[in-house]
Parts: C-alpha cells; sequence; structure tokens
C-alpha cells in the first residue's frame, strides 16, 4: 500500500489498484502544534456526528506547492507552473501484499475492502509545540482502568476540514472528519 503524491492515479492497473484518490491535507505551516504527517483525503468524504461551528482545535488544511515547477520538470497534465496549486494524491495498492489503510473523511470502506472500525480523526492541537499524526480514533472509545488524571501528557483532539485549499465543496469548513480502518 502506498499513497501517490501529486497525481490521482497508480503507476499502472497491472500490478497495483487504485483505492482512491483526492487532495493532500495536513496542519498548517503556521501552527505551532497540530499533526505531523500528510493526509490523502478522498474526494468523496462522509460525515458522522458534527458540529456546524468549527472547535478550531484540530484542524487538516489543503496543501499547495510552493515551487514555480522545477524540480518537477516531466511533463504534467495541469498548468505549467506549480506555484500554489492544490496537491492531488492517490491511494494505491500493490496487488501481492497484504494491506492496512486509514481513510480520513470516510465512515465505510472503499469497495473491495473490509471495514475493520470507523471513529473520529484525531490530531494533536494546532497551537500545542509538539506535531502528531492523524489518528483515527475509534467512534465508542473507551478509557484506562486507572480514571480520571488530567495529566496533559499526549492529547488528542479531533480535526475540523478547513477551506480554502481544502476544496469545499466536497469539503465543508469546520466540520468534524471521520475516519475508517480498511484492510484487504
Amino acid at each position: 500500500m502506498y499513497t501517490r503524491w501529486g497525481r490521482t492515479n497508480c503507476t499502472d492497473g497491472i500490478h497495483t489498484e487504485l483505492v482512491y484518490h483526492g487532495f493532500v491535507g495536513g496542519s498548517s505551516f503556521l501552527s505551532t502544534g497540530g499533526a505531523s504527517d500528510y493526509l490523502c483525503l478522498p474526494s468523496d468524504p462522509q460525515w458522522g456526528s458534527y458540529n456546524e461551528v468549527a472547535n478550531g482545535l484540530g484542524e487538516v488544511w489543503g496543501a499547495e506547492y510552493e515551487t514555480a515547477s522545477f524540480p518537477f520538470t516531466l511533463r504534467n497534465e495541469g498548468p505549467s507552473t506549480l506555484q500554489n496549486q492544490n496537491v492531488p494524491c492517490a491511494v494505491c495498492r500493490a496487488k501481492t501484499r497484504a494491506s492496512v489503510l486509514m481513510v480520513p473523511a470516510r465512515q465505510e470502506c472503499h469497495e473491495g475492502w473490509t471495514r475493520e472500525y470507523s471513529g473520529y480523526l484525531t490530531s494533536g492541537h494546532k497551537a500545542h509545540k509538539g506535531r502528531y499524526q492523524y489518528t483515527c480514533m475509534d467512534a465508542a472509545p473507551g478509557s484506562d482502568v486507572a480514571g480520571y488524571r488530567d495529566e496533559n501528557g499526549a492529547l488528542f483532539y479531533s480535526v475540523d476540514g478547513v477551506c480554502g485549499s481544502l476544496p469545499c465543496p466536497p469539503y465543508i469548513n469546520g466540520r468534524e472528519l471521520t475516519c475508517v480502518v480498511c484492510t484487504k
């Protein structure tokens, strides 16, 4: 399993298959906290429970190229310059390998995949100094038997979409993003 950043297709149709294509998302470069990885957000998000008012605590933004073209000198299907263009992505499966995939902004797996669990996308707070990966937290999370401590170590916050370079529609500004973990 791999993500092909900057494209909406897989390498070939013989040894790989397209799981889904979409848009690259991640934390704002201006935030001191939030997540530390990029996501390939699908072009067909699904919503669970949400609050129309953005909480602004965890966010995912669309990604943009910050280069005119170099070092990307091969012919592409888009504009002649890449500067400030949104970045597409494709999640691809190598057909001969066992695969596990977390899909942000979906509650069900794409066709041919088995849902292991679904929940909500979480990350660190955008204003915290540390960076954390986006994580798919189960929709019905349990708690530790040790109980309530409020020690403020590693923290999880739900993640809202932020319109702009993240296309809206299909995304909706301030809406909590769902997630699903799929196997094949």
